[in-house]
């Protein structure tokens, strides 16, 4: 059986859209925007938002058309087509992510709370609050708020509380929650949301954390710290304090019992959540890296440095070994970040494979973007270049969605068949 790695047209179409963004609204404006931290790409949300918008309209209007038993109008089963959703996203990201990492991040669209929502919602929930991100002319944001100053890569120790006011028909939200990625965008300069996980009863664990959505203008919500970061720093990362903030009672994703025995859908739906973004991050660090490697490759070229590939490895010079590894790990990662999209299109179960292609795509274009710097010398550590500043930026991918550490431990855990207990 022939395997096909051929993207589709319609997909290639996409790629190109955000390649020409890149090249036009971002790469250009690289060095200032980075300079001058959480300054808004302002040109690059105007072109961006249309295409996005557009884009959630289409995916409601699919929701909404599907039969509700989801089989075919006249009732017999009807079998699921494998989209390809992911995929465009995922060739978009990289692209966008070439242009400028922290730019990409400014992305006005429902981010990672519309993958919660996406997880764990119903279908009319998905409707309901997805609804703002496929209309109007301003942009809006959406954000996920999990990480605490407790609980960092131990998501299971979530401290922030939820309790149900039944007179009011209310749930309460308390605590803080910490780099929260456009946070900011999506509470104060849009109608956005953010998903907020809380515990709705300690004494249960991970069944007792559940799925919140905190629309902008709540009260009780506001934002603490802004971070001033090593990378990313068109971005905005902060943090977000809850005092009292009160939520409607169907602002919860899922049930709000809790099912010790299979944990519903709140710490699993967490974890869901991350099998769809982990792969993003992967094709975000993908466009870091190839914007270091083709530098790389260019300046060589300019200084006539060829890189041959017919030529035997022992009679390659140092710098051509270098560059065809740094192309080798390159590739090794987006074919580990292609299977775990593909998987997440055809409805497949890609928790392993979505952390390899995170581990192995962070891991592999930092150390591009750091061996570029060398390699380039002094002028791939000035600031003349934009090289020192992708090594700065591809850092953050081995950092969130899960710390590459955390990831491989998964990794571990999945391969091996061995539980939180047994591997920790």
């Amino acid at each position: 059986m022939a395997i096909s790695f051929e993207i589709p047209e319609f997909a290639q179409q996409m790629a190109q859209m955000a390649g020409f963004m890149a090249q036009t609204y971002m790469r250009p404006h690289a060095r200032r925007l980075d300079e001058n931290e959480h300054e808004r790409p302002k040109e690059f949300i105007e072109a961006m938002w249309p295409i996005l918008r557009d884009q959630q309209k289409a995916t409601l209007d699919k929701l909404t058309a599907a039969p509700a038993n989801g089989g075919s109008k006249d009732g017999e089963p009807k079998k699921k087509r494998p989209g390809t959703r992911n995929l465009q996203l995922m060739l978009m990201i990289e692209q966008l992510a070439w242009g400028d990492a922290g730019v990409y991040l400014c992305l006005p669209s429902a981010g990672l709370g519309g993958f919660a929502i996406e997880a764990v919602g119903t279908t009319e929930q998905k409707l309901r609050l997805l609804t703002r991100f496929a209309e109007g002319d301003q942009p809006v944001w959406g954000a996920m708020a999990i990480t605490e100053p407790g609980a960092g890569s131990d998501n299971s120790s979530i401290a922030t509380t939820a309790v149900f006011d039944e007179e009011h028909n209310q749930w309460v939200i308390n605590g803080e929650k910490i780099f929260i990625t456009s946070g900011k965008l999506a509470l104060e300069e849009s109608n956005g949301l953010v998903i907020v996980w809380a515990t709705v009863n300690k004494a249960a664990g991970r069944a007792g954390i559940k799925p919140f959505v905190v629309e902008a203008g709540t009260p009780g919500v506001s934002i603490g710290k802004v971070e001033i970061k090593h990378g990313i720093r068109a971005s905005d990362t902060v943090s977000i304090v809850f005092n009292d903030a009160r939520i409607p009672a169907d602002n919860i994703l899922g049930s709000p019992e809790v099912q010790a025995s299979s944990e519903d859908k709140g710490f699993k739906g967490a974890m869901a959540t991350f099998d769809a973004s982990r792969p993003i991050v992967a094709a975000s660090a993908l466009g870091v890296g190839r914007a270091a490697l083709e530098f790389v490759k260019e300046k060589l070229a300019e200084n006539g440095v060829e890189i041959p590939y017919t030529v035997p490895y022992h009679k390659l010079t140092a710098v051509q070994r270098d560059v065809l590894e740094m192309e080798a790990q390159w590739k090794a990662a987006y074919l580990l970040t292609l299977r775990s999209i593909a998987m997440l299109d055809e409805g497949l179960h890609n928790s392993l494979e979505a952390s390899m292609a995170k581990v192995k795509a962070a891991k592999a274009c930092a150390w591009i973007a750091q061996k570029a710097v060398e390699m380039l010398g002094m002028m791939g550590y000035s600031r003349e270049w934009l090289v020192e500043k992708w090594m700065r930026d591809s850092k953050i991918a081995e950092i969130y969605e899960g710390t590459n550490q955390i990831n491989t431990l998964i990794v571990a855990r999945r391969i091996l068949d061995y539980s939180r207990r047994e591997l920790a």
